[in-house]
């Protein structure tokens, strides 16, 4: 499809109801609204989030299943589908529907084009910024992880990226996966003076002092304004607590709260929470917390269209989520008077790349840093012939190949992969390059393992992860979906207590034993000390053994008790 054949489809989408114009320049003209946003108020923030080093456009497919329990059923974040598009009014078929959700994910994905990418991200940033004095941006984290380049650069490729983006404001979580002191020196180093990089929740283990500033005070258009940072609270637990064992984490409600005290104190007329908890973890907060006219939140890769407004003692809190990928940029436009946030507008902006130019200086960034290594990145290791993805609570496509080549490497009879978010998709016909499977595995912990296990502690790994992610007090939800098992079939009861939602485990038809041994192969263990051939190489060598993907059977549980509920298709 060319550029003006685009337009015309987007047109349609994006005129609100304007039908396809035969005139070339009226398609343009209308799908130019897309990102036509007018200023409002006088304090503007764009926000984007877990874009995963993804600096190039990519395909991204959103999840199918994204389930909710107890207060969550049903509601934002946890729709998918056309529950989605009715609860928000899009049209089957459009380019929102194409950006929020799996829908038609292939011919929509051929219609519409790649999303995101930096260079392009880069233009609407730039635009947006033009008609708003002083505004500012804010990286909610879970950007210098999820690439080959950037693991290889030490995330180096990133940080350039995000000074020359004009990165503001950021806090954080996969970035502790480089280590404290890496982290530190790019705050103290490059970043300094340039981006301030606050959480207000991390401190030291000793002595209890804070490691970071907990919050940035800017004056803009005349109105003092506080971005408060919250990087994730369960770092040390859901990645390996060695690579940042002198620092605590959680959520640290109570300081939060006197943050927040704190900045009122100072004039601050308008307050916002720069978040990487998750949505359901902010939803709850935003209840339990005053004070806050907005959270800017990250972690889930949610891409939330409006925001929830939530009451709390103080008044009302937006929460928001910014999606993934460098899929959306999200303008949050507050009008503050007499001292306080008086009316807001909130759009969350799909990036299309097919639409918005490359950005000259991002684009010969992107060219630079990634020139070294492209015979690498482009090493073709096989072709599909099915969509790979990995985005859903319980299994993906290329969560399904990596487990049969662990499996089958390995010579293991039950496979586990982690419920890692991250990771972008490949439509049918696709060559699988070593980039393709960088952009799933790239992390500091690569190292597989095979173990012995005895089924008691099989189901004990089941019910500890299921837990994270249905627990039904949001603050006990640690992050991540479900584990992806190879082989191990099982059912899923989300709604029932801890340690009960997991049964029928059977292996070839055969009950699993709890006393009985099994060989498990798996990868990314948070243990000290852990060593083992990188993921990469494994499920490389398995490509390339096989050079093309067929038909992939999901292995995935049998879900029960979750009738009626919006968040599976």
């Amino acid at each position: 499809m060319n550029r003006r054949e685009f337009l015309q489809i987007l047109a349609v989408a994006a005129a609100g109801g304007m039908g396809l114009s035969n005139s070339a320049r009226a398609a343009e003209q209308a799908a130019a609204k897309f990102y036509d946003l007018p200023r409002f108020g006088n304090v503007h923030l764009l926000h984007f989030t877990d874009c995963h080093a993804q600096l190039l456009p990519i395909y991204f497919r959103e999840p199918s299943v994204n389930l909710g329990v107890a207060g969550a059923r049903n509601q934002p974040p946890h729709l998918v589908g056309d529950y989605f598009l009715k609860h928000y009014g899009f049209a089957p078929g459009s380019a929102q529907a194409y950006a929020y959700t799996c829908l038609d994910f292939e011919q929509a994905a051929r219609q519409y084009g790649k999303v995101g990418g930096f260079a392009h991200l880069a233009t609407l940033v730039r635009r947006l910024k033009a008609g708003r004095p002083g505004a500012l941006l804010l990286d909610g984290g879970d950007t210098w992880q999820g690439s080959a380049t950037a693991l290889w650069t030490k995330a180096q490729d990133m940080i350039d990226a995000s000074l020359q983006l004009g990165v503001d404001i950021m806090t954080a979580h996969w970035e502790f996966t480089l280590g404290a002191q890496r982290v530190q020196e790019v705050v103290e180093g490059a970043f300094k003076g340039k981006i301030d990089f606050i959480a207000q929740n991390i401190e030291t283990a000793d002595f209890g002092d804070a490691v970071f500033p907990s919050y940035t005070m800017r004056e803009m258009n005349g109105v003092k304004l506080a971005v408060i940072g919250q990087a994730f609270p369960y770092t040390p637990i859901a990645n390996p607590r060695y690579m940042v064992s002198e620092w605590t984490f959680g959520i640290q409600e109570e300081h939060l709260q006197k943050v927040i005290d704190e900045v009122r104190g100072k004039g601050a007329q308008a307050v916002v929470l720069l978040s990487h908890n998750g949505m359901d973890v902010d939803l709850k907060l935003a209840s339990r917390v005053r004070g806050l006219d907005a959270i800017l939140g990250g972690h889930t890769h949610d891409g939330v269209p409006e925001p929830v407004v939530v009451s709390n003692a103080g008044g009302k809190t937006l929460v928001t989520n910014a999606g993934s990928n460098g899929k959306f940029l999200a303008v949050l436009d507050f009008d503050v008077k007499n001292g306080k946030v008086s009316d807001f507008r909130y759009k969350l902006m799909p990036v299309f790349a097919n639409y918005l130019d490359a950005d000259p200086a991002m684009a010969a960034l992107i060219d630079k840093v990634r020139e070294p290594y492209a015979a690498k990145l482009a090493e073709a290791l096989a072709v599909t012939d099915e969509t790979l993805y990995r985005r859903g609570n319980f299994n993906g496509t290329f969560d399904q190949l990596i487990l049969d080549a662990l499996m089958a490497e390995k010579e293991a009879e039950i496979g586990f992969s982690p419920g890692f978010r991250w990771g972008t998709s490949l439509l049918p016909g696709a060559t699988i390059t070593m980039e393709n499977l960088m952009d799933q595995t790239a992390i500091t912990y690569p190292y597989t393992t095979v173990t012995e296990m005895p089924g008691s502690q099989i189901k004990t790994v089941l019910e500890d992860v299921a837990d994270n992610l249905f627990n039904p007090d949001p603050y006990y939800q640690q992050g991540g979906d479900m584990v992806r098992v190879g082989g191990l079939r099982y059912s899923i009861e989300p709604n029932k207590p801890a340690g009960s939602r997991i049964g029928d485990m059977n292996l070839n038809g055969k009950p699993i034993e709890a006393d009985k041994k099994y060989k498990v192969a798996g990868w990314a263990p948070v243990a000290e000390g852990a060593k083992g051939e990188p993921i990469w190489d494994v499920v490389a060598r398995h490509l390339r053994a096989h050079k093309t993907i067929g038909k992939l059977t999901l292995n995935e549980p049998v879900v029960k008790g979750m009738q009626g509920n919006q968040g599976s298709v």
